[in-house]
């Protein structure tokens, strides 16, 4: 009897200290693409594109997020067709924007504007 309470508290001991080995071995990183500001003068949708798939659609002082594996990923971001009268998807092909993430890593990003079309901006977490 004595052993058997002994090798079931030692079990559980075990899977107790599971949960805090794997949260030290972070290999992920977390981007955050926000469109809170009014930086972007259309109210069409904007496609968030990660590795050329669509990851996200944001409207105005919408903000989403991501966990991605460390490493460089490809972001393109492009007006998409919708309800909205006027918003009708670009021809051609946007640019792509390339950022590094290293494991751990929380970082933020804007979306803003210029000649050229739309890019991320970094931004401050502020939280």
């Amino acid at each position: 009897m004595r052993w058997s309470a002994f090798s079931l508290f030692g079990l559980l001991s075990l899977f107790a200290a599971l949960p805090q080995a794997n949260a030290t071995g972070e290999d992920y990183a977390v981007l955050i693409i926000s469109r809170e500001r009014l930086e972007v003068p259309t109210p069409c949708e904007i496609g968030v594109y990660v590795n050329d798939e669509l990851a996200a659609r944001l409207l105005q002082e919408q903000t989403t997020s991501f966990n991605l594996p460390h490493g460089t990923i490809s972001i393109r971001l492009k007006q998409l067709p919708g309800q909205v009268p006027g918003c009708q998807a670009g021809m051609l092909a946007p640019p792509a924007q390339e950022i590094t993430l290293k494991a751990g890593d929380v970082l933020k990003y804007r979306i803003a504007a210029n000649a050229k079309g739309l890019y991320l901006r970094p931004a401050a977490l502020e939280y």
